[in-house]
């Protein structure tokens, strides 16, 4: 496995565009299956994540070529309607195919999904929708067999906005007769991404981005060309990142609307923060300021999926902040970790008690899952002397070469690949 070694204590400087984002580009290349023909995706970063997505859309008899930033799918060979399970196993995101395969084929077969290990994630709620919307479904132990000769528009109410089963539906629903409604849907930015998508290939989808979704269902879709948003948790890693180090970044391409709840929590920590059009600044201080109290929720509210980043800044702040994560119950995870570099944190329960500390020093660490190796990065970039991050393949899932990220930032960052026990690793 590969390992990340960096020298910390030099502050982050320059500027960097922001890559397409992993969570929107993942359904819309499922979505993909929904029509036949060619579509191509524009803005698709180079990630592990993404190139299990393809390998999964090659087994199931398409064409998908990834050309630089683009995507070529050619769906017009598709003959299967079943995933393999040891593809499955290595992306929970697979499970977005379940809904395209099942409006366009009338049948689908699937595996529980793998991913990373940060608490349980049921599917519970994909399921019902789609038993809604007319599917027999059929559970053999890890294995799922969803039927339906003709999908059917239907009202469904979510108990949870959960973004992948709002997703899964609302791809389910574009080729059912008649009109389908999700309540209390995921109103995430990804969401929208996708209702635009489906749009643009003749489909009649409204009300992303707010808790209520309509869909028409038509006949048949068109091939398209799309080009998806930037990545709103790699902007917010930089941003963190950036402030964490006390340094000074520009951030181009980004989109400041999808990251207002991390805006309003770094002024709050005295971390200057300007937008201007798709234009952020980001100006750390010498010491940032503790944040009383900061909960995680569904979006617009502040995302899990940067907790474990703004727990560094946080650990290097003046007096105590606390962290209450409400999504997924094993997101503490690096924790342990941060706390072997230095830092004063005490998990209770689903929140983490943060006592700032001076300084992080350096050692060697783990990365755990994708959004907790983020967290030692910037950790590595903070700290005093030198850090080495182990099992890097998490958080490729998540960003395309990171140390290539933050190197063009003048931080000291390379990538090594597995190293024996005597080798001396450089300065």
């Amino acid at each position: 496995m590969d390992t990340l070694v960096m020298e910390g204590g030099r502050p982050l400087s320059g500027t960097i565009a922001i890559q397409g984002a992993k969570n929107a580009a993942l359904p819309i290349l499922a979505a993909g299956m929904l029509v036949e023909g060619t579509v191509i995706i524009d803005r698709v970063p180079n990630l592990l994540d993404i190139d299990v997505m393809l390998d999964i859309l090659r087994s199931l008899g398409c064409r998908a070529e990834q050309i630089g930033q683009s995507v070529v799918l050619d769906t017009t060979s598709a003959n299967s309607a079943h995933i393999p399970e040891s593809l499955m196993g290595q992306m929970r995101s697979s499970i977005f195919l379940m809904g395209p395969l099942l409006a366009r084929f009338g049948e689908v077969e699937v595996y529980r999904p793998g991913g990373c290990a940060i608490g349980e994630r049921k599917i519970d709620l994909h399921l019902m929708g789609l038993r809604m919307l007319g599917a027999e479904i059929i559970e053999d132990g890890n294995r799922i067999v969803c039927r339906a000769r003709r999908l059917t528009g239907t009202e469904i109410h979510l108990d949870f906005p959960s973004v992948g089963a709002t997703e899964n539906l609302m791809m389910a629903a574009v080729l059912a007769d008649g009109a389908t409604t999700i309540t209390n849907a995921a109103r995430e930015p990804e969401i929208e991404d996708l209702q635009n998508f489906l749009n643009s290939m003749g489909a009649r989808v409204s009300g992303a981005g707010t808790g209520t979704i309509r869909i028409e269902g038509v006949k048949r879709l068109v091939p398209c060309r799309y080009r998806i948003i930037p990545d709103r948790i790699v902007t917010g890693t930089l941003m963190i990142a950036a402030a964490a180090t006390r340094g000074q970044v520009t951030l181009t391409g980004a989109n400041p609307s999808h990251l207002t709840s991390l805006i309003h929590v770094l002024r709050r920590a005295g971390v200057q923060v300007a937008t201007e059009g798709d234009i952020i600044r980001v100006g750390g201080v010498i010491r940032p300021k503790a944040v009383e109290r900061i909960v995680t929720s569904p979006y617009p509210a502040f995302p899990t999926d940067l907790q474990a980043q703004l727990t560094v800044l946080l650990a290097l702040a003046d007096g105590v902040s606390v962290v209450k994560e409400m999504i997924f119950e094993e997101r503490f995870r690096h924790v342990e970790e941060l706390v072997r570099m230095g830092a004063d944190i005490r998990v209770e329960m689903n929140s983490a008690v943060i006592r700032g500390v001076p300084r992080l020093y350096g050692t060697t660490v783990e990365a755990t899952d994708l959004r907790a190796g983020a967290a030692l990065v910037i950790a590595g970039l903070a700290a005093q002397g030198k850090t080495v991050v182990e099992q890097v393949h998490h958080i490729d899932r998540g960003y395309e070469r990171i140390e290539a990220m933050f190197a063009s930032l003048g931080a000291r960052i390379m990538r090594f690949a597995a190293v024996p026990s005597n080798r001396v690793i450089p300065g």
